[in-house]
Parts: C-alpha cells; structure tokens; sequence
C-alpha cells in the first residue's frame, strides 16, 4: 500500500493495487511519457497519479498483507 500524506497529516489518496485503478490507461500512458518502467497487468504494486501543487508531502509504504519487504518510490515531475 502506498499512502501519500500532506504536511497538516491528511492521506491525500492511497492504493495498493494499480491494476483496479480507474485511470489505468492514463497511468500507463503518464509511466510511458515519463520514460517509467512498464508494469505487468497482473502485478499488485501500488502506483498513484497525482498533480500536487507545491509543499512538504510524505509517502508512506506499507505491506498489503503485513508483510515486509523493498519499496522502491519513483517521482516524475511534469
């Protein structure tokens, strides 16, 4: 799960599957355009697409399940 927090502390959006996202077809076209690396169809990982106006954001990453493991966030400006 990724969790995107602004600086008072409120979750601005969160996800943990891209795959059951809505705007699918803009996320691969956002990761295509910003030269991101293609994720498979099936996969899980947690991808959000935002525009942010300037500030102090944190985004917080957490195991879907409980588990534990490597997250690897990636931020592309337009």
């Amino acid at each position: 799960i990724v969790d995107l927090i602004d600086s008072s502390q409120n979750l601005i959006a969160s996800n943990d599957d891209w795959g059951d996202n809505a705007d699918q077809l803009e996320v691969e076209a956002a990761m295509g355009n910003a030269g991101a690396f293609a994720l498979e169809e099936d996969s899980k990982d947690a991808v959000l697409l935002i525009w942010l106006a300037p500030g102090a954001y944190t985004a917080q990453v957490s195991g879907a399940d409980g588990g534990t493991g490597v997250a690897l966030i990636e931020v592309y400006d337009n």
